[in-house]
């Protein structure tokens, strides 16, 4: 069990985490993760794998058994999870911040592709380290009142999560946050308390030139939301990528069969991030590149998805999916150990030194 990197017996911390309170069926902790690798990684049924189990003399029980096993490890192979991620190194960065990735992703589920299951996953990039996981269903909107965070902490997401009520979540808990701008759900508001032109101080800005406003969230008494200072950073694209990111809208709307609001079309051109953290602290460009960050993680878990087939999750019940969820990133790591001493190849997308 070298591989996984632990620094206690697998005994013990399957003790600890519930998922082996007592070796009834099942006689060691290294059993238990074989059948959750079986089940999760290699894609058997419950019944296949008790088969499996049976014929491999790895153990005798039935799928009923083997369901209740595997619902009670799911803390315990996040666990795991969190242990080897940690132990492949941190994020070479230059930020004293601890930076905290948040997104969400549908997984699937069998039998009917309208009753997905959504993954919401916090991810600290300091460490490299999964710190949070939430599985809902499809009706589970993005949302970071879904997350609990540490004072200090800076949230890094995208526009999904730009709503007055969720930056401030963040600020409540003490915590600092990077995200993309939604325009339609933030309104801000000027230092003279008027309504801030986004589009006219946007206008003149050079391509490539980034530039910051300093402004207000304008509060929402109606739902607890408070003034909330932030900083505006914006940089205008190429006009290539700009054209790029008119059709994607235009096909998005097309087929949705939505008119486009024009001003969806201009803004098209720039990339807006919000930050509630000062200039001093944080220049522009900073900030930018560390929004950056959440692309190269998302990147990392479509590929995780489209290799391991993690959309094909067959389980309805909530603890059996996240057990399956976690053995397949499980896996995917203790590949990605096995193959880069002889290709050059990640399923993360990116080499974790």
């Amino acid at each position: 069990m070298s591989f996984l990197a632990v620094d206690e017996p697998l005994d013990e911390s399957a003790k600890r985490y519930g998922a082996l309170t007592r070796k009834r069926r099942i006689d060691s902790a290294d059993t238990l993760l074989r059948l959750a690798m079986v089940y999760g990684f290699c894609g058997l049924s419950l019944r296949q794998t008790a088969a499996w189990a049976e014929a491999s003399d790895v153990a005798s029980l039935s799928d009923v058994a083997l369901l209740k096993r595997l619902r009670k490890s799911s803390d315990w192979l996040g666990h795991l999870v969190t242990t080897k991620l940690a132990s492949r190194g941190g994020l070479v960065s230059k930020y004293p911040l601890r930076l905290q990735l948040v997104d969400a992703s549908n997984v699937s589920a069998p039998g009917d592709s309208t009753r997905d299951w959504k993954i919401h996953l916090g991810f600290d990039l300091g460490s490299m380290t999964i710190s949070q996981v939430k599985l809902t269903d499809f009706r589970g909107g993005e949302s970071l009142k879904r997350f609990k965070f540490s004072t200090g902490d800076v949230v890094v997401a995208d526009r999904g999560y730009s709503r007055r009520g969720e930056l401030a979540t963040v600020r409540r808990q003490g915590c600092d946050f990077i995200i993309r701008l939604n325009w339609a759900n933030v309104p801000m508001i000027d230092e003279n308390g008027k309504p801030f032109d986004l589009l006219g101080a946007l206008r003149g800005i050079p391509e490539a030139a980034v530039t910051d406003f300093n402004l207000t969230v304008k509060p929402d008494p109606s739902h607890d939301v408070p003034a909330l200072p932030v900083r505006l950073v914006a940089v205008r694209k190429s006009e290539a990528a700009a054209s790029e990111s008119r059709k994607k809208i235009l096909k998005t709307a097309s087929r949705r069969q939505r008119n486009v609001d024009p001003r969806a079309l201009e803004l098209a051109a720039y990339v807006l991030v919000i930050t509630s953290i000062d200039e001093q602290a944080l220049p522009s460009e900073d900030v930018l590149e560390i929004y950056r960050f959440r692309w190269q993680i998302e990147l990392a878990f479509k590929r995780l998805k489209s290799l391991l087939d993690l959309n094909g999750l067959p389980a309805k019940d909530p603890s059996l999916a996240s057990a399956f969820i976690y053995s397949k990133i499980l896996a995917a790591l203790l590949l990605d150990d096995l193959t880069q001493a002889f290709i050059s190849f990640s399923p993360w997308g990116f080499n974790i030194q």
